[in-house]
């Protein structure tokens, strides 16, 4: 059947949207990876036939040669989605040596208009399996957790804590203004990390020095639930953080689950026991055994790894001693139900009763619950093949999730080849050693926390640690340099999918290469190659630890050593310093020194683009610093040393030209420039969405459209600004890129909502560049960010010492009149102001005139009178009209002259003022409701009235 874009397919609980690729379980919908989704749509376009492997491969990898594991995990993946083969219901079955078929009844209905689909408040995982035997304490818990506010759940190992937790949140999600937030905790082993990693999760601020004050400061209002998981490792730093968010966050609750109680006050301790299992000495029937949820586990997982398995009566007894030796621990369960189809029911019982302690009457503390798990591990460990186990011991290095080819990177080596890793981890998943997760693009595997740590007790008992670690380091690597490959010309989600995932076990490889035993060579290189990830999840100052320590040890080693000073390595790891150091202190003379050394050693070297590299660096530095003179030097190198047909390098330098052009003060020049970039990376197609290693890293299209809003307010066009620079920042949001965030809020919307006179929307961006900047630890611009509070929002500023120099301090200048000095002056009037250089005389030029009184109504006679200050100020006006008008400022001219205007007025030159004022504000098209005009024309209505006929 062909698909209607009119139409919606409904089956069981499912409505299916084709032409939104849309599934819907009741109202909510339920999250498909692409591939997943494929193959439903193929499915149920032929509902009722065998559809085969090969065509199946063909409709969902049409441009790929893909192996069947990969058709074989996506489709467990939607199986699991749908509940398939849970409570009977079967959707989809596999038609042995043909394929797959739909086999389930569904209905055509048309449809009007596309359902709205509410944005997900929550990153809780889809649920794969069914809830079992847990749903009177999961309803419990929802009743208690309102009154209580911080609930544990603390249970041993393989218990069912994160199920019963997700079960209660999902349960919940309607019931939380501000949603629901999973923190998963196992990747994390430094516990410094859970302020940031928590913060950066829920997108709130993270404060230098005290991440959790600034994540509590940052929950105060929300409504919220926090699921925190996995926290026996950490359990001081949890308590304390909890204990942070309970006092300083009222309408926040916190779910957690743990081995052991936080011990933290305000917390409510609920410990899980046991399934509850079938008595042995009751007869009983089948249907009666069922009942018992322990029992209802067992033989659903049993018939997931077997579709034809079915309990018989005679087989019953056996089911129940299991249960029972197994002491109702779920992850046991299902480690030997996944046995079944290989050993049988028969040959499972027997291998249990040698594997497992005897059993014992009554029920089992804590201890003895966790002996019991340990020893169903070790049973099921033991039924692995020596392949198997190698595999599933060297996989427990992973913290996170990995693909299938970062598994054979890891285990190959002694005992195992590439060939037999498919093999291998096909079975750990079959036998429930490992977890299946499906993205759009790739298939992921994880081990549970339980599982991983008894692997990587077996990979230290095995005398594999140190080998492996080196294998996962070097598999970093590789990832590493292929994300750097792939950074230019693949789609931000895709890009993030596929690497960003992998950041803690990037983090365990750093530490374990360049400040634990693993070599450091290894770790230089790594901490060179990570650089896109880092900058990717604007990570720069946790980025910058790295580098420093990576760049400590290639200068101090001799050349002789494993690791001799290598310029390529020692150039890329110098520019990345230069700019995480930018982004956290600022125009420091650390930060110019790293640009300056990487820039001679690029030279030394030959090294084209690093050259290129180093001078944008120091480039955008000096912009930061205004030496606008030193910047526009700096660009015009460009083209002497040459590009050399890169497009690439070409249109990044053709963007800082319009930087430094602007800031220089040639507005025209840098307009014409600015509208040729953005033309060029409109036929480029944006593929080259950050700078290539330029400058300070931030994406081009925001970078350009940027600067872009701040040339076109300076000519005299608000309204077009206010659109690019809305523009600039609604790109940098979906891209959702910190520093890009944080560029553009800084430079561009925030003042130019203010110049406009729109004092909400600049007291929200204010708010919003701050929190921020605070976040991704921009503390540059969260400097910034804070000086401009004291005019966009006094009320609430705090008060911060007043920059002594340098572009914010202009900036400032342009707010309010009142930070101008005699430094700036100087500037101005030798030239080094650039852009800023006729609002800052103009502002002298008011200071001036409010020191002789001139300004207040009574003095007008004074004004009259031919002060000195009254003299200083026209002359200072009229260069500041100059130097506006040699700039192509309309902006600054209009303030200027309307300055000079009031001041020829109050002298009684009212001809002179209306002709020089009128023509000015003639050639304004735009902004006529902005602060600027709306004076202007209240000024030009008066001296109309004043000028003679």
């Amino acid at each position: 059947m062909s698909f209607s874009p009119n139409q919606a397919i409904a089956f069981g609980p499912y409505r299916i949207h084709p032409g939104q690729r849309l599934l819907l379980e009741g109202q909510q919908p339920l999250r498909l990876g692409r591939r997943a989704m494929d193959i439903l749509l193929i499915l149920l376009a032929h509902a009722g036939e065998v559809v085969s492997k090969q065509q199946l491969m063909a409709g969902v990898w049409p441009d790929s040669v893909v192996e069947d594991i990969n058709l074989r995990v996506h489709m467990a993946a939607l199986r699991k989605a749908l509940g398939d083969g849970q409570n009977g219901q079967r959707y989809i079955v596999t038609v042995a040596q043909r394929g797959y078929s739909f086999v389930a009844p569904f209905v055509l209905d048309s449809i009007e208009a596309t359902p709205a689909v509410a944005a997900p408040r929550h990153n809780l995982p889809l649920r794969r399996t069914r809830m079992i035997g847990r749903q009177p304490l999961i309803d419990h818990l929802i009743t208690q957790l309102p009154r209580r506010r911080c609930i544990t759940l603390v249970g041993p190992g393989g218990i069912g804590k994160t199920t019963v937790a997700l079960r209660v949140a999902e349960q919940l999600l309607d019931q939380y203004r501000d949603g629901i937030r999973l923190v998963d905790l196992a990747p994390i082993a430094d516990p410094a990390l859970i302020g940031s990693h928590l913060a950066t999760l829920l997108d709130l601020s993270a404060a230098e020095g005290d991440a959790q004050a600034g994540l509590v400061d940052g929950l105060r209002e929300q409504q919220m639930l926090l699921v925190i998981d996995n926290c026996e490792h950490l359990i001081d730093a949890v308590a304390a953080l909890s204990e942070q968010i309970l006092r300083g966050a009222p309408k926040v609750h916190i779910l957690a689950t743990s081995r052991e109680s936080l011990r933290a006050e305000g917390e409510f301790v609920q410990r899980l026991e046991s399934l509850e299992c079938p008595s042995m000495s009751t007869p009983m029937e089948p249907a009666q055994a069922l009942g018992f949820a322990a029992m209802q586990l067992f033989v659903e997982r049993a018939t997931a790894a077997r579709e034809n398995f079915r309990l018989s009566h005679a087989e019953l007894p056996q089911a129940i001693e299991i249960c029972q030796r197994l002491d109702g621990i779920p992850l046991a369960l299902e480690l030997a139900a996944a046995q079944v189809s290989e050993l049988g029911m028969d040959g499972l019982l027997k291998q249990l009763r040698e594997g497992l302690p005897p059993l014992s009457a009554g029920h089992h503390s804590s201890a003895e619950r966790h002996l019991t798990l340990r020893a169903t591990m070790d049973w099921s460990f033991n039924l692995l093949n020596v392949c198997e186990q190698t595999c599933l011991r060297r996989l427990g290095i992973f913290r996170g999730s990995f693909t299938l080819a970062s598994a054979a990177a890891v285990v190959i080596g002694q005992q195992i080849d590439p060939g037999a890793v498919f093999t291998a981890v096909t079975q750990l998943v079959a036998k429930s050693l490992l977890s299946v997760e499906v993205g759009d693009e790739d298939v992921f595997y994880r081990l549970l926390d339980t599982t991983r740590h008894y692997a990587l007790e077996k990979l230290e008992q095995a005398d594999e640690l140190n080998a492996t670690r080196q294998r996962h380091a070097e598999r970093c690597l590789t990832l590493m340099q292929q994300a750097q490959a792939d950074w230019d010309n693949t789609p931000t989600v895709l890009w993030m999918e596929r690497y960003a995932r992998g950041l803690e076990d990037l983090r365990a490889a750093l530490d374990w290469s360049l400040n634990g035993p693993g070599p450091d060579e290894l770790g230089v290189q790594l901490a060179a190659a990570s650089a896109p990830l880092w900058q990717e999840l604007s990570l720069l100052r946790d980025y910058s630890r790295y580098v420093r320590r990576a760049l400590s040890l290639l200068e101090a080693s001799p050349a002789d050593s494993l690791l001799p000073p290598c310029p390529r390595l020692q150039i890329a790891l110098k520019l990345a310093l230069g700019s995480a150091s930018y982004h956290t202190w600022g125009g420091t003379p650390q930060t110019i020194q790293a640009f300056v050394d990487a820039c001679q050693l690029a030279e030394e070297h030959g090294d084209l683009a690093g050259q290129l590299r180093a001078i944008s660096g120091h480039m955008a530095v000096n912009l930061s610093c205004g030496h606008y003179r030193m910047a526009l030097a700096q660009s015009e190198q460009f083209d002497r040393i040459g590009l050399h047909g890169e497009p690439l390098l070409s249109l990044s330098t053709h963007r800082l030209r319009v930087l430094a052009l602007h800031y220089a003060g040639d507005q025209p020049q840098a307009r014409v420039h600015a509208e040729q970039v953005l033309q060029r990376m409109a036929h480029s197609g944006h593929l080259n969405r950050f700078t290539h290693g330029f400058g300070v890293q931030y994406d081009q299209s925001v970078a350009s459209l940027t600067v872009l809003a701040r040339v076109l307010w300076l000519q005299g066009l608000p309204e077009q600004a206010w659109r690019a620079a809305r523009q600039a920042l609604d790109i940098a949001v979906q891209i959702n890129h910190g520093t890009s965030i944080c560029y553009t809020l800084a430079l561009a919307s925030c003042l130019i909502a203010h110049y406009n006179g729109d004092h909400v929307n600049a007291r929200a961006l204010l708010q919003l560049l701050l929190e921020q900047s605070q976040k991704h630890s921009v503390l540059l611009f969260n400097n910034w960010g804070r000086q401009y509070a004291q005019v966009i929002d006094p009320d609430n500023a705090v008060p911060v010492p007043a920059q002594s120099s340098g572009l914010i301090r202009e900036v400032m200048v342009t707010l309010d009149e009142r930070f101008v000095d005699d430094a700036l002056v100087e500037r101005a009037r030798n030239g080094d102001a650039g852009w800023s250089a006729a609002e800052i005389l103009r502002a002298r030029a008011a200071a001036l005139l409010k020191g002789s009184s001139c300004g207040s109504e009574p003095a007008r006679e004074s004004a009259r009178s031919d002060t000195a200050e009254t003299r200083e100020a026209e002359q200072t006006l009229q260069q500041a009209l100059a130097i506006a008008r040699s700039q192509g400022a309309l902006a600054w001219e209009l303030r200027s002259a309307t300055d000079l205007a009031r001041l020829w007025q109050r002298q009684s030159r009212h001809r002179e003022a209306w002709d020089l004022l009128s023509p000015i504000y003639q050639r304004f098209t735009e902004g006529y409701a902005t602060p600027d005009l709306r004076k202007v024309r209240l000024l030009l209505d008066s001296l109309h009235e004043q000028c003679p006929a």
